[in-house]
C-alpha cells in the first residue's frame, strides 16, 4: 500500500479521484491515520449532496461519524490505479532484490512496495 505521504502529494500534485466500490482512504488529522477504509455499497458508500461528494458511513462504524466530505479524506490508490495514471509511460513492473521497480520510457522507480513504486512513478511525471 502507498503512504499516507505519498496519497498526500498525489492529491497535492492533482491527481483527481471519482469514489468506487474497493477504493481505500483515510481520514487525516483525527487520531485516525493509521486507519484504512474501504468505499462499499453496504458500509462506506459516496453520496452527491449540494454538489459535492460526501462519504457516508452505515450502521456498523464504532465511533461517530455518519458522514465527511470527500475533499477531507485522503485517497490510497491500489496499483491498477497508479498503472494507469502511468498511461502509455508505462513499461514495465519488475522484481528487484530489493523489491519491485516500475520502468517508464525514460526512468525507473523502485520501491520496497509495488504500490509505491508506481506512485514514485506517477509523482515523477506530474512534476515533470
Amino acid at each position: 500500500m502507498i503512504t499516507l505521504e505519498q496519497a498526500a502529494r498525489l492529491r497535492k500534485a492533482g491527481v483527481l479521484w471519482t469514489p468506487a466500490a474497493g477504493d481505500r482512504f483515510v481520514v487525516p488529522d483525527r487520531e485516525m491515520d493509521e486507519d484504512v477504509f474501504v468505499v462499499s455499497d453496504m458500509t462506506v458508500e459516496v453520496h452527491d449532496y449540494q454538489g459535492s461528494k460526501v462519504i457516508g458511513f452505515n450502521g456498523t462504524t464504532e465511533w461517530a461519524l455518519d458522514s465527511i466530505e470527500q475533499r477531507e479524506v485522503i485517497w490510497l490508490p491500489r496499483e491498477e490505479q497508479l498503472r494507469a495514471l502511468l498511461g502509455p509511460h508505462f513499461r514495465r513492473l519488475e522484481a528487484v532484490p530489493d523489491g519491485f521497480a516500475v520502468e517508464l520510457t525514460s526512468s525507473t522507480h523502485s520501491s520496497p512496495d509495488a504500490e509505491q513504486a508506481y506512485a514514485d512513478a506517477v509523482l515523477h511525471l506530474l512534476a515533470a
